[in-house]
């Protein structure tokens, strides 16, 4: 007798599919800056992490680089190379630029740290996710006075916090001053190290009948 082998057939297994359900997430909202810091239209950002919290690097890839000859007085060899760099922050369209410097390094650099205050200044977080004073806030705070140089890369973020405060109390310093633990002196001070965010301090709260502020 040959030896026979049986052969099994396995049936086929219909495994269902799982329906994840879809997350909403807030949304940042954009306020799109012109040249003349003056506030357009309103727009949406979306994943809802503000770019001045993300790394240079991280935040450099959701930009666009230019690199250009610069103009104005430099002396005779400022135009023979590209120095002049333009950061865009592709997705709100907000834009820093630097070409006052010979070297495209030293450039790129300021033209960054301008791209990140001038995000502070035209990105809005939703009130409902502000969490302040952040723990950066507070370790810039000594006995309510805040230290900090506008030259320093925690600058732009701190810039963002404030306004983002300051926007949530409709512009009313001292209610904004109360939540981030700072005198209404300190607090207006501070705007002034960047020139446009006190320059949209007076402008908001002028639209709201509040007495300009100097």
């Amino acid at each position: 007798m040959d030896n026979q082998i049986a052969t099994l057939e396995i049936p086929k297994l219909e495994i269902p599919k799982l329906e994840i359900p879809k997350l909403k997430i807030p949304k940042l909202k954009i306020q799109k800056l012109e040249i003349s810091n003056q506030y357009s239209r309103t727009i949406v950002l979306n994943p809802p992490v503000h770019p001045v919290e993300l790394p240079i690097d991280e935040l450099l890839k959701s930009c666009s680089v230019k690199r250009t000859r610069g103009s104005g007085p430099g002396g005779q060899h400022r135009n023979k190379v590209e120095t002049a760099i333009v950061i865009t922050h592709i997705e709100s369209g907000v834009v820093g630029q630097a070409s006052e410097k010979r070297s495209q390094h030293r450039n790129h650099e300021a033209a960054v740290e301008r791209l990140r205050v001038n995000l502070a200044l035209a990105i809005r977080t939703p009130e409902g996710m502000i969490q302040s004073p952040s723990p950066l806030w507070r370790s810039r705070v000594k006995s309510k006075k805040l230290v900090i140089n506008p030259a320093h890369e925690d600058f732009p973020r701190m810039l963002c916090e404030a306004i983002d405060v300051i926007s949530a109390q409709q512009f009313d310093v001292g209610k904004a001053a109360q939540k981030l633990e700072v005198s209404s002196s300190q607090l207006v001070k501070f705007l002034k190290l960047a020139p446009a965010a006190f320059d949209l301090l007076n402008r908001e709260r002028a639209s709201r009948s509040l007495r300009k502020l100097s």
